[in-house]
């Protein structure tokens, strides 16, 4: 058996329980001090404070004195694509409208070309130095959605690129399918066209064992809510549970349709109207927030407050993409959610750990500090939560645990026992 002792832990900060935390109860948050976590085989057997008892054997990790939490989950992200977009930068910034820069041969057309024309091996190559930025600060689960192909093919191809990564890589990956991202050059002219190859051929290939959601861009010029609703039925009917992108930037239906439908999550939401926040607390849909990209764009931020208090449950997420958020910094989105939601360090640690975990259905497994589930921890050179986030963009992951595993240490990531690092099986 392998085991790991986390001694001399100054806090432990934790949230409780297997299915998202809502209301008040988003920011109840277990603290203990002096305390210990003890992991077998990568699971949590014990929590405990005072002097832990050392098993024979066990490798320990000394705190140090400093604070503890659940290991991040990205609950949002678009980790697998081909080429960059910086040559866009410098238009946005004197003003050029995006339609402008998609005329020219930019935005996400752009990126699906590169996609498109990449091999599966590059795709992986380049997410793989993606995950391990993401690991370093203190991400140990993330979705990766699909959605830069637009077609058959290379929707499978990042499907796989995403499997093969998970299997080799600490940080575990939940796969959506996001064929519904964008209507395809070819297919202008006849988008139903393309919504019946969605329905009848890419979501049944993908729900081949390739995806777990089944996600759309219900937006306008995108996918329109009645369009995104078949789509949606459509992953059901093949066993992908749903996931809307919604009121980002009209609120055209998306967050209501998610309530009704009992969407797992509804993504963006900054354009929310109190009937959508109504519809998903009813629904029990998780409200993913993507402070990032607010940020990045220069938008809006989402009404959390509001959806906080009418009982939805709040994720954060990076929203990792070419385009809208090239950031995979989760400690910069706990900080623009305390800034810029107006959320607690108790709610933001909530957020980013157990409520990401339930937006991507792994509250059962990951997302707390709890006897039975993943040894996925973090620990901060900080003294305490508000210390984390506080400190606007420098990286605090001092050690980072995985299955039970330490992937990352102060110089830096490495694998168990020190070498570089592998899935740990």
């Amino acid at each position: 058996m392998d085991t790991l002792l986390i001694k001399n832990i100054g806090l432990l900060a934790t949230p409780a329980g297997r299915t998202a935390r809502r209301g008040a109860d988003q920011g109840d948050v277990r603290f203990l001090r002096n305390a210990w976590v003890r992991m077998e085989d990568g699971v949590i057997a014990a929590v405990g404070t005072g002097t832990p008892e050392r098993p024979a054997g066990a490798e320990e990790l000394d705190a140090e004195g400093r604070l503890v939490t659940p290991g991040l989950v990205d609950a949002h992200t678009h980790l697998i694509f081909g080429g960059w977009r910086q040559n866009e930068l410098a238009m946005k910034l004197r003003g050029v409208p995006y339609l402008d820069i998609l005329a020219q041969g930019g935005g996400i057309l752009s990126t699906v070309r590169a996609t498109r024309s990449a091999g599966q091996g590059e795709l992986e190559d380049k997410a793989r130095l993606a995950l391990d930025e993401m690991l370093s600060f203190g991400t140990t689960t993330c979705e990766a959605k699909s959605g830069y192909g637009l077609d058959l093919d290379t929707e499978l191809k990042q499907l796989r690129a995403i499997r093969a990564l998970n299997e080799s890589h600490p940080v575990d990956l939940v796969p959506t399918f996001l064929g519904a991202h964008a209507l395809p050059e070819d297919y202008k002219a006849d988008r139903t066209a393309y919504i019946r190859l969605l329905c009848e051929e890419m979501i049944p290939a993908a729900a081949e064992g390739l995806a777990e959601f089944c996600d759309v861009f219900c937006e306008t010029g995108v996918f329109t809510a009645e369009e995104s609703r078949t789509i949606l039925e459509a992953g059901r009917r093949c066993g992908l549970a749903a996931k809307i992108h919604a009121d980002e930037i009209d609120a055209i239906g998306g967050s209501r349709l998610a309530g009704e439908l009992g969407a797992v999550s509804a993504e963006h939401l900054i354009v929310c109207p109190p009937e959508g926040i109504e519809a998903m607390a009813r629904g029990g849909t998780v409200a993913c927030l993507l402070p990032c990209t607010s940020f990045y764009l220069g938008a809006a931020f989402a009404p959390a407050r509001d959806m906080i208090a009418a009982g939805v449950p709040v994720a954060l997420a990076t929203d990792f993409n070419p385009g809208s958020c090239p950031c995979l910094n989760m400690q910069l989105a706990m900080s623009l959610g305390c800034l810029k939601y107006r959320m607690t360090p108790e709610e933001v640690l909530t957020a980013a750990t157990l409520n990401g975990a339930a937006a991507i259905g792994r509250a059962d497994r990951t997302g707390s500090v709890e006897p039975g589930k993943a040894g996925d921890l973090v620990v901060w050179n900080a003294p305490d939560l508000e210390y984390v986030c506080y400190r606007l963009g420098s990286n605090l992951a001092g050690a980072v645990v995985k299955g039970g595993k330490i992937y990352r240490n102060e110089q830096g990531l490495v694998g168990p026992g020190g070498e570089r690092h592998g899935k740990a099986h």
